[in-house]
């Protein structure tokens, strides 16, 4: 197992890890906006972000006949939370919030909270559109959550840990992406997954009002939509330690390298929204449980077999 290789800092930089995680949420909110302008032949959305913000922030907060209106909250600023507490165990190159023994397995409980957050939200607003959306995500949620599980074995696996420093530090000379490509790229898609994001906004289409988000206005809106992109953003920051050697590059420091690495994944999840079509949950729960789900197992049991041969 390899040595102590972060360092916990005291409590007070989580404020620190807080604007480094709206700044990223930031930038994904930003380029996405850039993307769809140029999508429709217009220029700017840099600024959308600030603009978007400013609007919700002004619009009347309403809400729907006999709504439930704490679970509706509930699930909302849930999403909005639960980010936070997956970056408490990523390493800013040596220093991290919490060196959890098994923050892996921490990383994964909290993205599986999140399909009990947005069902809420379907299910608290006492309507018929935001019920079907939260549906919707569920049956997405079936077919990438086991994927994910297994995506999230394999550097594990090849650690020997289930801590996310030693699995960054086990990559010192070749990053896991290179023999786990598969694992990878399942990983990337349960990202988006739990993200309700690109292929897996279905929940959210236009087809059913904006499913989860139809009765959402002003503050709830603006809390479950930046949940959204710090999700994507938390989601992209934890496959550096996990597969792209954590802070590990030349010249610039450990931390600088996590950035970068993690701003690069999150442009990336950006882009493909547009150029991925939404997966239909009955569909994708086909490609989910014949495809990727056997996929990551044998990505697992290559890994696995590397490491008795090594060993």
């Amino acid at each position: 197992m390899p040595e102590e290789t972060v360092v916990v800092v005291p409590a007070v930089w989580a404020v620190l890890a807080a604007f480094i995680l709206f700044g990223l949420a930031f930038f994904a909110v930003a380029l996405d906006a850039v993307l769809s302008a140029r999508a429709q032949g217009g220029s700017g959305g840099w600024s959308a972000p600030l603009s978007g913000t400013a609007r919700l922030l002004r619009q009347r907060r309403r809400k729907t006949v006999a709504a439930d209106v704490l679970l509706w909250r509930v699930g909302g600023a849930g999403m909005f939370m639960g980010a936070f507490l997956m970056v408490a165990v990523i390493p800013l190159g040596q220093w991290t919030l919490f060196d959890l023994d098994v923050g892996v397995v921490w990383f994964n409980a909290v993205d599986i909270a999140v399909w009990a957050l947005v069902w809420l939200m379907g299910w608290g607003a006492n309507s018929t559109h935001s019920l079907v959306g939260g549906y919707r995500f569920l049956a997405h949620g079936m077919a990438y959550e086991l994927p994910l599980m297994f995506a999230l074995v394999a550097p594990a696996i090849a650690a020997g840990s289930l801590a996310v420093g030693d699995i960054a530090a086990a990559q010192e000379g070749l990053w896991f992406v290179v023999w786990m490509p598969v694992a990878f790229l399942v990983f990337l898609i349960g990202v988006t997954g739990f993200s309700v994001w690109g292929p897996f906004a279905s929940a959210l289409s236009a087809d059913i009002a904006g499913g989860v988000r139809a009765e959402l206005s002003a503050v709830d809106r603006l809390v479950f939509e930046a949940g959204r992109y710090m999700f994507l953003a938390t989601g992209a920051a934890f496959s550096v330690p996990l597969f792209l050697g954590g802070g590990s590059g030349p010249w610039l420091p450990g931390w600088a390298w996590v950035l970068i690495k993690t701003v690069a994944v999150l442009a990336v999840l950006v882009w493909l929204r547009r150029k991925i079509p939404l997966a239909r949950p009955d569909r994708f729960m086909e490609i989910g449980w014949v495809i990727l789900l056997p996929a990551a197992v044998a990505q697992d049991l290559v890994v696995s077999l590397v490491v008795l041969w090594e060993g």
